[in-house]
């Protein structure tokens, strides 16, 4: 085993040396534990041509291109640092700042104006890397960056131009404070809910906190989860963190109802009441009942809707379509893996999710995915519609609270990870690393350390998207809330890895961009 390139690639892929443990003992990583996260990362640590490669490649990545992928401007000023061979220096930085609105800046720099911060030898070629400042203030936004040296190649780099710091809300940056109750959703009780608490009760909370002066509640992670398999119901392992788990959906809140004859009939049933009351009384919270309840009626919905909306453009079903075009391919591939996961949850023995579908069925992208959502357009159009009932309830709890006079309102909750056979990473294979799991270091509650069965996100990939991944999920989790809570934010700067088959105790912090 080639130790030396294997220190050299953990430390370009993120993977740190050591860290301090409850005690405040320094604790190295062994080879062996940052051996098990390359592999586990992908890289080629058991084949010595392959692992020259993926060095190599590293080395390049980092000391060889001119411009990083991403740089951010705090407060409007950007400093970075940009990679020049022996043979360009001297010769003029040619560069453009594309800005978010469509202005441009332009500017040359000579290099050997910019301080140098560091000097060696890469590939074998010495490379100096030098602090360059824009001499522009940036306004607050994504810019795209372009720069050569000379007649040079062209290097891109996403700017992200931020505020020094975070927005807060005027009521606390006036020196008041806020008090409000933090409650999981799915845990209320009402004569109206179906055995499971809902957006419904979410209404009528605000409605009783907002006369006491609440200024916010805070709820639980109200990611998608799985409805071909209920029981898998922790909502700190999410199908996908973009959608909303659909059993929140207040049924007798639903347009549709008053108009189903079918879904009231059903509803008024004494069986069907029987079983309801049955729900609610339970002292826990009855996941298959309540699927099986809520999803008998949302069929029979979404069918009225169909026939009278959609069958006739009325102003509600232009209100969908507007919502499944801003949903673009990332809202139809989740609804088609909902489809897909029901439809093998119904015709086969294997365990829910992608990693027990056939084989040509777990590619997102794949010719037999696509054929299924062709050949089943109402089953996959049927997953959209309940998040669009769901997002439009959530959105009108938060607007509710917000009319009320709650400062904040909803406070909302970010899960650190995803399921591993769930829509996330069914969508997004490239970005999580299904041979290791997210989890934490031993400590005095758990001496053998934790393992959380989650996937982490690859830092090197993140890095090469440009983080477009994780902005469209901070994106997506903020647009109903008045604020969000990270679970947890040390993800923002490292995770703790652990290598599939090893111990908890075995793992390695893992550094984000």
């Amino acid at each position: 085993m080639d130790s030396v390139s294997i220190e050299r690639l953990a430390k370009l892929r993120g993977i740190g040396d050591a860290y301090h443990d409850y005690r405040g003992e320094l604790h190295y990583f062994r080879l062996q534990t940052k051996t098990a996260i390359l592999r586990a990362m992908g890289c080629r640590v058991d084949d010595p041509v392959g692992l020259g490669l993926d060095l190599q490649f590293a080395e390049r990545y980092r000391w060889r291109k001119l411009l990083p992928s991403i740089a951010s401007a705090r407060g409007g000023h950007l400093e970075l640092q940009v990679n020049i061979s022996s043979l360009e220096f001297g010769a003029n930085l040619i560069w453009t700042v594309q800005l978010e609105d469509g202005a441009e800046h332009r500017g040359a720099h000579c290099t050997a104006d910019c301080p140098e911060v560091w000097r060696g030898e890469v590939d074998g070629t010495w490379i100096t890397r030098r602090c360059f400042v824009l001499p522009v203030e940036l306004p607050y936004g994504y810019h795209e960056m372009e720069m050569r040296i000379a007649d040079g190649p062209t290097s891109r780099c996403l700017v992200i131009s931020s505020p020094l710091q975070c927005y807060e809300p005027s009521v606390i940056a006036e020196g008041r404070r806020l008090w409000g109750v933090a409650v999981q959703l799915y845990t209320l009780r009402s004569r109206d809910n179906w055995g499971i608490g809902d957006f419904g009760d979410l209404n009528q909370l605000i409605r009783w906190l907002v006369p006491h002066g609440a200024g916010f509640i805070g709820l639980n992670p109200l990611h998608a989860l799985a409805p071909a398999d209920p029981e898998r119901c922790s909502p700190y392992s999410a199908s996908s963190r973009h959608y909303l788990n659909v059993l929140y959906i207040s049924v007798p809140q639903v347009e549709e109802l008053q108009e189903c004859v079918a879904a009231l009939v059903r509803i008024a049933e004494t069986r069907f009441a029987d079983r309801l009351s049955v729900l609610r009384a339970s002292e826990h919270v009855n996941y298959a009942g309540v699927a099986a309840v809520k999803f008998e009626i949302f069929e029979l919905l979404y069918q009225e809707f169909a026939d009278r909306h959609l069958a006739r453009n009325s102003e509600r079903a232009r209100k969908f379509r507007a919502f499944v075009a801003s949903g673009g391919k990332l809202l139809q591939l989740h609804a088609r893996f909902d489809a897909l996961n029901r439809h093998f949850r119904a015709t086969t023995a294997g365990k829910p999710g992608w990693m027990s579908w056939p084989q040509e069925f777990r590619d997102a992208a794949g010719e037999a995915a696509t054929r299924f959502a062709q050949e089943h357009p109402a089953s996959v159009e049927f997953f959209i519609y309940l998040q669009w009932l769901a997002h439009e309830q959530l959105r009108c709890a938060q607007s509710l609270a917000r009319e009320l006079g709650m400062p904040v309102g909803l406070y909302g909750d970010y899960a650190v990870g995803a399921n591993p056979s769930g829509s996330e990473t069914w969508v997004d294979r490239t970005g999580y690393v299904l041979g290791a799991e997210i989890g934490a270091p031993p400590d005095p509650l758990a001496l053998k350390g934790q393992g959380w069965g989650i996937p982490p996100q690859d830092p090197f990939t993140m890095e090469v998207q440009r983080l477009q991944g994780f902005v469209r999920l901070i994106r997506g989790n903020m647009r109903y809330y008045g604020a969000l809570r990270l679970d947890h934010v040390m993800s923002l700067f490292r995770l703790w890895w652990v290598a599939a088959g090893n111990s908890p105790a075995e793992g390695a912090y893992v550094h984000y961009p």
